[in-house]
């Protein structure tokens, strides 16, 4: 799988994220303070790897930044973006479920290795909910996307 990942500041979790993301096997596109010479900012950097997800040039992204909000808020400005800040496996489970989230958004402040060995888990192993009240609530985050690039 594609993954692309952002973060506005070289820490520690981030680069661990970078590796254990290789380590699973995914192929991985850097921004941001994890690239040399990117724009670190977080609005520009978590951008940049949500439109690779709606532009379909990654299959998935993680966006980081120091509480994940702001990463999480420029994110699901990309219409066809679905982010979701996740402190633990239990939501990063949840998010892929019923909101077929497509863009995991990290801590790098809450982060610790276990706990992203763990969301990371729970988020490659959740499958999309084939639920139709699931469905149904997917696709009207879609037709609010498809409202706001006509606006």
């Amino acid at each position: 799988m594609k993954i692309s990942v952002s973060s506005d500041m070289d820490e520690p979790v981030a680069r661990l994220l970078v590796e254990e993301l290789r380590r699973r096997g995914h192929e991985v596109r850097e921004h941001g303070a994890l690239r040399s010479g990117a724009d670190p900012q977080w609005a520009v950097c978590s951008e940049a790897a949500a439109r690779d997800v709606a532009e379909g040039t990654s299959d998935q992204a993680v966006v980081c930044c120091w509480t994940g909000t702001g990463a999480s808020i420029a994110a699901n400005k990309v219409p066809g973006v679905r982010a979701a800040l996740c402190t633990d496996a239990g939501t990063a489970e949840g998010a892929r479920r019923w909101n077929d989230a497509n863009v995991l958004a990290l801590s790098l402040r809450l982060t610790s290795a276990p706990v992203l060995t763990e969301i990371l888990d729970a988020w490659f192993t959740a499958e999309p909910s084939q639920d139709p009240e699931d469905v149904q609530n997917v696709a009207r985050v879609g037709r609010l996307d498809a409202a706001r690039r006509v606006s």
